[in-house]
């Protein structure tokens, strides 16, 4: 008989420990799945859109044509504000789905799977698996954190890396830390060291000041420190951080390397590129963009929030995400070059404040007072009834046109767009889920929660994939489809603005890369030069008085296409 019992419960043990398995594994599986659904679709359903997303693609293409992954190019020059471990990742994507738009985003869908798995296995070792899902999703349904998995620029990646490298840091100076500390000073470099190779040493100081700030607020007090420990970081940091650099130097390219440093220096005290903003700059975009996790974050900021966390991992984690977000906050406000994603590191900390408040909401050691309703109702309807009516602009453009001052903006609404007839919705469900969650939140705190997150992220998901595109016809659309009809075709394109598009769309070959604005103005050209142009202010009374016989083809959407043939070539170009 006691056999017997002791087969049942071994039995049962078994059975117990089978089904805590696959619960383990079906949580990270559910989290794949539904990341690669969310963030690998519609991919190719908008052009790249410049100068980003551009720029960098058109690097990766380029590397695959002339077979050079040392130098990272544009228009097939050395491109030297960027490291190239990026483009790398999008050259290995290129060849494996051609040079197209999916190609190019796609290293970030996998950036966007690994965050989400991160996140998840992070908040399962500090509190339970629902706190890592929680965490996880909250980061995926926010807005720009979404937005920017389905894009091809290079942040996801940078601040994956840097967050790595921060928190395995937080686990070398966690109270009580008894883990392998070589082993973690060594993977922090690790991943610090990817970060500097993937956007350059903007990703070490955010780390070194975050870094700095622990140690005077902890009184310059590490447990079980030895100065072995910042040997072995040192040496991983050096090895991996510096190995493009040091690559670069020993093929006798110092000139590219004090190229690089003078611009990361000219982006802290110039507003480069045209990219400025006020001081408030990332508060507003971060509050805006990070919703709904920025409001869930907001009464974390109240003094002694800390008191009532006896998880000492949790409280320990929360000052750093802390740190990390008003350094990071606070040195990109110094910088004077705004930028939206130059704040996209502080996703992290604010998705981790947000779910640690809605964790103690649910437990009952919380509440949702007016804090959160308020901005939570307000930004929800006003930005769902903006959504919505978008897809009725054509059928008002009409009115706003004579009270737009701007040619180019004119311009732009003229063009035609494809609306389906239900985009409209999109907007509602955003409006819905935020008074879905206002009505039910005292009733049932996680189905409030819940119906939260469904609702934006349906209405982030939705929107890109219906909305976006259309929206972007008013934009760039013209100039990039007159790029595309010159594939193949033997000539120079020459936007007067800033622009990357030409050389991806166009698939510039080495050949055609002459930029040399005088020479294909004015110069003697063996081949037809294209010229475009915006439809604004005097550009196009300088462009004439500057060319020598331009020829003007068309004009569409805000831009003005113009072409300047060979002295010897007469035949007319067909106007399209």
């Amino acid at each position: 008989m006691i056999k017997e019992q002791n087969k049942n419960t071994f039995a049962s043990g078994q059975l117990t420990n089978r089904m805590l398995k696959k619960q383990s594994y079906f949580a990270p599986l559910l989290i794949v799945v539904f990341g690669a659904l969310l963030f690998t679709t519609g991919l190719s359903r908008v052009h790249l859109f410049d100068w980003d997303e551009i720029n960098f693609a058109e690097s990766a293409r380029e590397m695959l044509i002339t077979g050079d992954y040392l130098n990272v190019q544009v228009n097939f020059e050395t491109f030297w504000e960027k490291p190239p471990l990026f483009i790398w990742m999008q050259a290995a994507s290129m060849k494996l789905f051609g040079v197209n738009e999916f190609a190019a985003r796609f290293p970030n869908a996998v950036a966007g799977i690994i965050t989400l798995l991160v996140l998840f296995f992070i908040g399962k070792r500090l509190k339970n698996e629902t706190f890592g899902l929680l965490w996880a999703l909250l980061y995926a349904c926010s807005f720009l954190p979404f937005f920017y998995f389905k894009s091809g620029i290079i942040d996801p990646w940078f601040n994956l890396f840097i967050f790595w490298g921060i928190y395995f840091i937080v686990l070398y100076t966690e109270p009580g830390n008894t883990g392998n500390k070589y082993l973690q000073a060594a993977l922090s470099a690790l991943f610090l060291g990817l970060a500097t190779l993937t956007k350059g040493p903007v990703g070490f100081l955010i780390f070194a000041l975050c870094f700095l700030v622990f140690l005077v607020m902890n009184r310059f007090r590490l447990s079980a420190f030895k100065w072995a420990h910042v040997l072995v970081f040192l040496a991983v940091f050096v090895l991996v951080g510096g190995l493009w650099f040091i690559l670069q130097i020993a093929n006798g390219n110092l000139s590219i390397m004090q190229d690089f440093i003078v611009y990361q220096i000219r982006l802290f005290q110039t507003q480069d590129a045209g990219h400025g903003g006020f001081p408030g700059y990332h508060f507003v975009i971060l509050f805006f963009g990070v919703f709904p996790a920025s409001i869930f974050a907001l009464p974390t900021f109240r003094r002694r929030i800390l008191q009532k966390e006896d998880n000492i991992r949790v409280a320990h984690l929360f000052r750093w995400m802390m740190i990390t977000l008003w350094v990071v906050l606070i040195l990109f406000t110094v910088v004077r070059t705004k930028i939206v994603h130059y704040s996209s590191m502080c996703y992290f900390p604010i998705t981790f404040l947000a779910a640690w408040f809605i964790s103690k909401w649910m437990n009952g050691e919380a509440k949702a007072g007016k804090l959160i309703t308020v901005p939570l109702l307000t930004i929800g309807i006003l930005l769902g009834l903006a959504v919505a009516v978008i897809p009725f602009i054509d059928s008002f453009k009409r009115s706003l046109i004579p009270y737009i001052n701007d040619e180019f903006a004119v311009g732009n609404l003229q063009a035609v767009s494809h609306w389906h007839g239900f985009e409209w919705i999109i907007g509602l469900i955003l409006i819905a889920s935020v008074i879905v969650f206002v009505v039910v939140k005292k009733i049932n705190p996680q189905k409030a929660v819940t119906a939260l997150l469904i609702g934006c992220l349906l209405f982030i998901y939705l929107g890109m994939l219906f909305i976006t595109p259309q929206i972007e016809k008013y934009s760039q659309n013209a100039a990039i489809e007159f790029y595309k009809s010159k594939r193949g075709e033997d000539c120079y394109i020459y936007p007067i603005h800033k622009s990357y598009a030409q050389y991806f769309y166009s698939d510039r070959q080495p050949q055609n890369n002459n930029a040399d604005k005088t020479f294909l103005q004015q110069g003697d050209i063996d081949k037809p030069a294209y010229f475009v142009l915006k439809k604004q202010g005097s550009e196009e009374a300088d462009f004439i008085r500057e060319t020598q016989n331009p020829e003007k083809l068309y004009e569409k959407n805000g831009f003005i296409f113009y072409v300047r043939k060979p002295a010897h070539k007469s035949n007319s170009v067909v106007i399209q």
